[in-house]
């Protein structure tokens, strides 16, 4: 009897332990499991946007254009050269000070090409004092072969004498009417007014037949030669217009095709467009200008250029829905500027979407979001049209973890 008593309070006892063991295991699977929670909770994360971090996807009219690069370049150049060999006297002109066209701005030294033009009228005094003598022979002989005392062919040639001297005489004064112009050539003078740009050569200096002296440019009339692709040249006509960003001014310049390049350039294939720029100040030759040549007009839905990305197979744009984020895959089309933004057509994309804009950088698909808090009404009409709610700054997105629920995150 004792010996079966023994066994029924092991048993219990077993029962008792085993019992009390079940409820600490499971008290300790539902603190792990709230562990859990509470850890996936607090690794939720909220990216909060400035309403100038997102736009709306909306149909505008897209000017479509080209880009254009290039340097400016004056349309009107020259160079003043030396037309004789001989040193350099009087150029006192310099880089930057304005000349007039047939002003003199340097002379060759005059000394031997004044003796060559004496030479030569010398010559031609010579040649005319022939022509006297011969003619006077001539005469002689003629009223001599008249009282036959003379033959028929010795008039014959006194007559050639006479000839000769004659075309000695003009030749003579050729020579003299070269040298006379090749004297004028010692004076350099400017062929057209403009501004100088390069000295190339320096008082005192003997400089060859054709050696540069100076260059002079025109900068009243600017042009932008920009190469153009084969596949975008039948797009480009003469008379467009274009607006130029140049190197160093921050105002933009108007521009329009004044001329187009009958012929591609060897290598690249392209095609050469000049377009004349509007003359303002800040224009000097050798510049740099880029900018985007107008060639028609469209009505599409349109987003950023920056809002497109494409480190995916497919080209896509970050969405703004039910406050998550979600990448929805477009087919991008026509570019272009819309109130000078650059802008993209796109497909696939429903209007009044939310697209987050390319400042923000690539955020995870499904990642929450909310907006920083809207000004007063009073600052709210300010928000650009299209935009979020308008935010407290226009501070870059913030990304902050979750204690309790994502409208706590900061």
């Amino acid at each position: 009897m004792k010996r079966w008593w023994k066994w029924i309070v092991a048993a219990v006892v077993v029962l008792l332990v085993a019992g009390l063991a079940a409820r600490v295991l499971s008290a300790r699977k539902a603190q792990q499991q709230a562990q859990a929670q509470a850890a996936a909770a607090k690794s939720v994360t909220v990216v909060e946007l400035a309403a100038t971090d997102t736009t709306r996807a909306q149909i505008r009219e897209l000017e479509q254009g080209l880009p254009v690069t290039g340097a400016l370049k004056a349309v009107t150049t020259a160079f003043v050269k030396a037309r004789v060999p001989g040193e350099l006297q009087g150029l006192t002109v310099r880089e930057g000070d304005a000349v007039k066209a047939g002003q003199v701005v340097a002379r060759i030294e005059p000394t031997e090409y004044q003796a060559r033009l004496r030479q030569a009228q010398d010559q031609a005094n010579a040649a005319k004092v022939q022509i006297d003598i011969a003619q006077r022979q001539f005469d002689n002989n003629r009223a001599l072969m008249e009282k036959g005392f003379i033959s028929k062919t010795a008039l014959d040639t006194s007559a050639f004498n006479l000839s000769g001297a004659q075309a000695s005489y003009q030749a003579a004064l050729a020579a003299a009417d070269v040298a006379r112009k090749t004297l004028a050539d010692t004076v350099l003078v400017a062929p057209i007014s403009g501004l100088v740009s390069q000295r190339l050569a320096q008082p005192g200096e003997r400089v060859p037949v054709d050696g540069r002296i100076i260059e002079i440019v025109d900068l009243s009339r600017v042009e932008l030669e920009a190469a153009v692709s084969a596949s975008d040249a039948p797009r480009v006509r003469v008379g467009q217009n274009a607006v130029l960003k140049i190197e160093g001014n921050a105002e933009p310049v108007k521009a329009r095709v004044a001329r187009i390049n009958p012929s591609t350039q060897a290598g690249s294939r392209s095609i050469l467009v000049y377009l004349a720029v509007e003359p303002t100040t800040v224009l000097r030759q050798g510049l740099f200008a880029e900018g985007m040549l107008g060639t028609g007009r469209l009505t599409t839905l349109t987003v950023p250029v920056s809002a497109l990305r494409t480190d995916k197979p497919q080209p896509y744009v970050q969405v703004v829905e039910n406050g998550k984020i979600a990448h929805k895959s477009v087919v991008p089309g026509a570019r272009g500027d819309v109130a000078g933004a650059a802008m993209v057509a796109v497909s696939g994309l429903p209007e009044d979407a939310i697209v987050v804009t390319g400042a923000v950088g690539t955020l995870l698909e499904g990642t929450a979001v909310r907006f920083t808090a809207a000004r007063p009404a009073s600052n709210a009409s300010s928000a650009p049209p299209g935009s979020a709610p308008p935010a407290t700054t226009p501070t870059a997105p913030a990304v902050a973890a979750a204690t309790s629920s994502p409208t706590t995150a900061r």
